[in-house]
């Protein structure tokens, strides 16, 4: 009899030690309650929670955690309709607060996302909406952030998943994105056309420039050589009309034989002659060269014989005039 109350006392000490080590794992915390009321936090490892006199009151998740916001559909600012979904990232750093504080933290922290992002977005408008996700992630944070701060929690971050407007305005804006964009390009290409516009007529300009001072130049050295040879035809004149006043008339026949000279070189030259008719005698050109002949004695002071002095007689042609 005495055994086996010994043995139901070591098994009852037995059941009382293994229902009180309690283990908590790392990443949690759990309240212990004694009779009900919060005494403490048992933190990671071994616990010894007396039973019978104490127990787990609630095991709380220290890790940052991910709450789905379901999708719902918000009225912009400007009645348009549109379906949002996003994530609330929290994590618990008072474990006391978030056990005791809210029933259920996990509907709370739902709910609060929910009508501040209702809030945040219903007064955007909905180019905003679209374009401003940023600054809606930061106002929804801010406000949930605030509110949640008596439970203990901290809301680390809170991101829109997707934003779907109605599909009849997703085609407006597309129709208006493609107007816009062909806007730009029909702007991008007159622009163009107007600098190659402007550049063409620049080329034009500086090659009207080019062409007129290359003929202003090509004019003044035209005019220089021709005051040049009037000079020299100045000069010859004067030298011939010097030698004449001194009394040398073979200078007249030396100037008068050289035009008749260029002149009968002109005459052969042209193009639409294959036959000259000459107007005059043939003796009066070997006469001139019989000047130019004594012109050329008179300046080196050579004696040629008389016979080479002589003119030649011209030649016969039949059908012209004879001298």
């Amino acid at each position: 009899m005495i055994e086996t109350f010994l043995l139901f006392v070591v098994a009852l000490v037995l059941l009382f030690v293994m229902s009180s080590i309690k283990i908590v794992h790392q990443g949690h915390r759990y309240t212990i309650e004694h009779f009900g009321r919060f005494v403490r936090v048992a933190d990671p490892g071994f616990n010894f929670v007396p039973a019978f006199f104490y127990r787990v009151g609630r095991k709380i998740n220290m890790m940052e955690q991910v709450l789905d916001i379901p999708g719902q559909e918000i009225i912009t600012k400007d009645n348009a309709m549109v379906a949002v979904d996003g994530v609330v990232f929290f994590q618990v750093l008072d474990p006391a607060k978030a056990a005791y504080e809210v029933s259920d933290l996990y509907t709370a922290i739902m709910a609060l996302s929910t009508t501040n992002l209702r809030t945040v977005m219903g007064s955007m408008d909905l180019d905003e909406t679209l374009s401003k996700r940023d600054e809606i992630n930061v106002r929804l944070l801010q406000v949930v952030d605030h509110a949640t701060e008596s439970w203990g929690v901290k809301i680390t971050r809170v991101e829109l998943k997707d934003i779907r407007p109605p599909a009849d305005i997703v085609n407006a804006m597309t129709r208006q994105m493609k107007a816009e964009r062909e806007k730009r390009a029909a702007i991008l290409e007159s622009e163009g056309m107007r600098a190659s516009e402007i550049l063409r007529a620049e080329g034009e300009k500086q090659s009207k420039i080019l062409q007129a001072e290359g003929r202003k130049e090509a004019a003044f050295r035209e005019a220089e050589a021709r005051e040049r040879a009037a000079q020299a035809e100045a000069s010859a004149t004067k030298s011939v009309s010097d030698a004449i006043a001194d009394g040398n008339t073979q200078a007249i026949n030396y100037f008068i034989a050289q035009k008749y000279v260029e002149a009968l070189a002109a005459f052969a030259n042209s193009p639409n002659a294959k036959t000259i008719l000459m107007p005059v005698e043939a003796t009066q050109l070997v006469g001139s060269l019989g000047g130019i002949g004594e012109i050329a004695k008179a300046a080196f002071g050579k004696d040629e014989p008389a016979a080479a002095s002589q003119p030649a007689k011209p030649r016969v042609v039949p059908g012209l005039p004879q001298a």
